[in-house]
């Protein structure tokens, strides 16, 4: 026999042995993915339609509808990117740096680091302020650097998913304005979540994921840009250096002409509608409130069982909870713990916070009373388990 007969051979019958797939249920309250709702997962085994076919055309339009009311914003171009919250992020430098044009980064977690990783790999001239992590930036202090810089775009993360801060962003659209400069915003775990008024606050550029606030499986990442942003990608001197995230081209497809760019992820699509039509039929307002009520549930909870928050509540995330771990506790301990036994995901510290936090997701679907309760209870009776001194309080 053929060396390529017996590779075929011993792959047909070792792969013969492959159950079906099986994925245990698991209530996920990390920092992303969260469970997707019900009727989305609904919508997502819809059998697919051809990516050009009208009914899927409209659909389109349904879907950037949609995402202008959750984004509250009226800007023509808005979008689900195909792929997940860093691919937009990456569009986001990619399309409106060109090489040696200066870019602000505020950074004070983790995904300021990735604004920063990406910025340097399109050649951008990239100055950076930087908060510790668990802190956030005054109005003040942006105001000061972005006068003092002059950028071309200014760059924040609204919501530090490794941190668990939320940065307040009133007026500083305003400053970028008079100063000739893009106010981009990451907002991958407040958007559908937390209070965002993309044309209120002048925000240029925005990008978000599926996975969080908006209740669907990952793999499209929401855009939006406004006409001064469209202004500056149309005026660039040199090609979009990424094709595949190339706004202009996108915009052929996402636009009124509907002209092929690439296969959507034409159920990815069909599931964001659900998970936007639920926001949109919940009202926006009323998923702020919810998000916040429970956020403000959890923790009165954590530290009436004696733990220790890491933000100030001032700043402090609702979508994302950052918990110290007990110096008395075994952290990894515990968290396998709640997954093995319970089911349940809390996700551990990132980056310089690894090992020091739990991280508490309370997003879209998953933000309940119901689920706060349950993971109350289980810190109460459970953690108890898992010190590292048999006779420890926290």
């Amino acid at each position: 026999m053929t060396e390529a007969k017996l590779i075929s051979a011993l792959n047909e019958e070792n792969l013969s042995h492959f159950p079906k797939t099986y994925v245990p249920s698991r209530l996920l309250l990390g920092p992303g993915p969260s469970n997707a709702h019900p009727e989305v997962l609904g919508a997502l085994s819809l059998n697919p339609i051809g990516h050009l076919d009208e009914a899927y055309i409209s659909l389109m339009s349904d879907v950037q509808q949609l995402l202008r009311y959750t984004w509250q914003c009226n800007n023509r171009l808005t979008l689900p990117m195909s792929g997940t919250g860093s691919a937009a992020m990456e569009a986001s430098i990619a399309n409106f740096i060109e090489e040696g044009e200066k870019i602000l980064i505020a950074k004070k977690g983790y995904f300021g680091d990735r604004l920063v990783d990406m910025a340097t790999r399109y050649k951008a001239d990239v100055s950076v302020i930087e908060k510790p992590w668990g802190e956030s930036f005054s109005y003040e202090e942006i105001k000061y650097e972005i006068e003092t810089k002059k950028p071309a775009i200014f760059a924040i993360v609204h919501a530090e998913t490794s941190s668990g801060v939320l940065q307040p962003l009133d007026g500083i659209g305003d400053v970028c304005r008079k100063n000739n400069c893009l106010f981009l915003v990451d907002a991958v775990t407040s958007l559908g979540a937390l209070e965002l008024l993309i044309d209120e606050w002048n925000i240029d550029l925005a990008y978000s994921c599926s996975q969080k606030g908006l209740s669907c499986p990952p793999g499209l990442s929401p855009f939006t840009m406004n006409k001064r942003a469209e202004e500056k990608l149309s005026s660039r001197k040199t090609k979009v250096p990424n094709w595949y995230l190339d706004l202009s081209l996108l915009n052929k497809y996402w636009g009124s002409d509907r002209v092929y760019h690439h296969t959507a992820p034409v159920n990815m699509n069909f599931a964001i509608r659900e998970g936007l039509r639920l926001i949109a039929n919940e009202g926006l307002e009323n998923v702020w409130n919810r998000h916040n009520t429970n956020a403000k549930k959890l923790w009165n909870g954590l530290e009436r069982l004696g733990m220790e928050l890491h933000v100030s509540e001032d700043y402090r995330l609702p979508t994302l909870t950052t918990v110290k771990i007990p110096p008395a506790v075994d952290g990894d301990g515990f968290r396998n713990h709640l997954l093995r036994n319970f089911g349940i995901e809390i996700g551990n510290g990132l980056g310089e916070l690894s090992g020091k936090v739990w991280r508490i997701g309370l997003m879209g679907f998953n933000s309940s009373e119901e689920n706060v309760d349950r993971l109350l209870n289980l810190f109460d009776t459970e953690l108890k388990k898992y010190s590292i001194f048999e006779s420890s309080t926290f």
